[in-house]
């Protein structure tokens, strides 16, 4: 397995495969045992711009290519990562982690972004339209961008990648992919090997293994790419946002969520607990749309908690390469710490602790808490691990306020056995996503997926992603004279 991570430990830059020429290099750790799985010395500024230009060099005569031709290598990439699955999902678990059932899940939303990124390619069609001018006619194109940059994240780094990558290569743009630090793989250069192998033209995908601390802000300021593409935190989104606007530069930010999964008084209760549980423990609890709170109607509160916890319990939290583990390692101490330190706030500000999870170096077990104070922080941040706030309330009326006291506004659910009661209530949250009898977490390719407020900016997925990625020009033709004031 560690030949697979050392063989793709380079920069990926106009088609070579290359060391970066940074003083210091970026270690890859399996989160689970602490295998070291490569050493990657770091790009440099020097080398982000030499990906920019070798993509703006490339793109141009891509986005003239025949899209049936970009169509077909969209089908050959989704056969390569067919015929790769079994290493893919090694590769997840080792690098990020992530159990092989989350594993799959991954993979499988990858091939169907590939499959819909063949389609996309066919997208980019043009219109007429009327003019108030005699012999004016209006022609109205659709034309990529130009280039990307795109920054994927260590909790989904295949799948966050993919997504964008390949939206933005079929519409006829180039990309310059940043993946994590501690995902470097996953989410950078196993893409670039699956899309050189399947024939992509050099300098159309390029892929910097780098940092912060060396590069600044020369990935996001740097003057060739149009876009910038970012999944990440808040914080992180907000600084893009900030130095992008400075350009006028379009941004496409999936940022952190505080999600909410409420239970009304008529849910059915065994139901509502297993989405629940889902829907706050997948993946450890580093999704963006995991629900951080589940808020219960008073009136059910004590057997919604009696079965919720009992659930919880039977979590088996370990080895992510065990088909029976549902729990693997956070991405690294630093979370892992973050996740302790939550709850022994919450406890400190006079919490009721239901289950307790211990935390071994990145094992952080679930954990259960109710009475946190409605002034606690914890309430109105995303806990980016296995931890669940319980939250009663009163009625539908103290529920959609307690749902909106946060920042953020990405996803959340409701359960009820009224379906219009669901969306009625669903209405009246404000978030880009919301689901009625479901749980939180959900990516699906036609449906436009984001957040409001401090969950992001924009939308990927149907039609927002064609808007992300391309731009519209008007092209106007007179035919016969026009008529001038002077």
């Amino acid at each position: 397995m560690s030949s697979c991570f050392t063989d793709l430990a380079q920069q990926y830059i106009d088609g070579e495969w290359r060391p970066g020429t940074g003083s210091w290099d970026i270690i890859d750790f399996n989160p689970y045992d602490g295998e070291k799985l490569a050493s990657i010395t770091i790009a440099t500024v020097d080398e982000i711009d030499e990906a920019y230009r070798a993509a703006a060099r490339a793109q141009r005569e891509w986005a003239e290519t025949n899209p049936y031709t970009r169509r077909v290598l969209f089908e050959r990439v989704l056969r390569l990562v067919e015929e790769r699955e079994q290493q893919i999902t090694e590769m997840i678990v080792a690098e990020l982690g992530g159990t092989l059932l989350k594993a799959r899940f991954e993979i499988h939303l990858a091939k169907e972004f590939l499959r819909e990124a063949a389609q996309l390619a066919l997208c980019c069609e043009g219109r007429f339209m009327p003019s108030p001018i005699d012999g004016k006619e209006n022609r109205v194109y659709r034309v990529p961008v130009g280039v990307a940059g795109v920054i994927s994240p260590f909790n989904f780094p295949f799948l966050l990648a993919v997504k964008p990558v390949a939206a933005a290569l079929a519409l006829g743009n180039a990309v310059v992919l940043k993946p994590h630090q501690d995902t470097p793989i996953c989410g950078g250069t196993l893409l670039a090997r699956l899309f050189e192998d399947a024939g992509l033209p050099a300098g159309l995908l390029n892929v910097v293994l780098t940092d912060i601390a060396e590069i600044g802000d020369a990935f996001i300021e740097h003057p060739v790419p149009k876009v910038i593409s970012f999944a990440g935190s808040d914080k992180v989104g907000r600084h893009i946002a900030t130095v992008c606007a400075g350009q006028l530069k379009r941004t496409v930010l999936e940022l952190g969520g505080n999600s909410a999964m409420v239970v009304l008084d008529d849910a059915d209760i065994d139901y509502a607990v297993e989405a629940a549980v889902f829907s706050r423990y997948a993946d450890q609890g580093q999704v963006c749309m995991a629900a951080n709170r589940v808020l219960v109607d008073r009136s059910v509160a004590d057997e919604f908690t009696e079965k919720f916890v009992a659930k919880v319990r039977t979590l088996k939290t370990g080895d992510p390469s065990d088909p029976q583990t549902v729990i693997g390692p956070v991405i690294n101490s630093l979370q892992a710490n973050a996740i302790s330190a939550a709850i022994e706030q919450a406890v400190a500000e006079g919490a009721t602790v239901l289950v307790r999870g211990t935390t071994t170096d990145n094992l952080v077990e679930p954990s259960v808490l109710t009475d946190v104070p409605t002034r606690s922080s914890l309430l109105r941040k995303e806990i980016f691990g296995p931890v669940a706030l319980l939250v009663p309330f009163d009625g539908e009326e103290e529920a959609v306020r307690i749902v909106n006291d946060t920042p953020h506004g990405l996803s959340g659910a409701v359960h009820t056995a009224d379906i219009e009661r669901g969306v009625a209530f669903a209405k009246r949250v404000d978030t880009g996503m919301f689901h009625v009898n479901d749980g939180t977490i959900h990516d699906e390719l036609l449906v436009p997926f984001g957040g409001e407020t401090d969950s992001g900016i924009g939308r990927l997925n149907g039609e927002p992603t064609l808007d992300a990625f391309t731009t519209l020009k008007w092209i106007s033709v007179q035919h016969g004279r026009s008529r001038f004031p002077f």
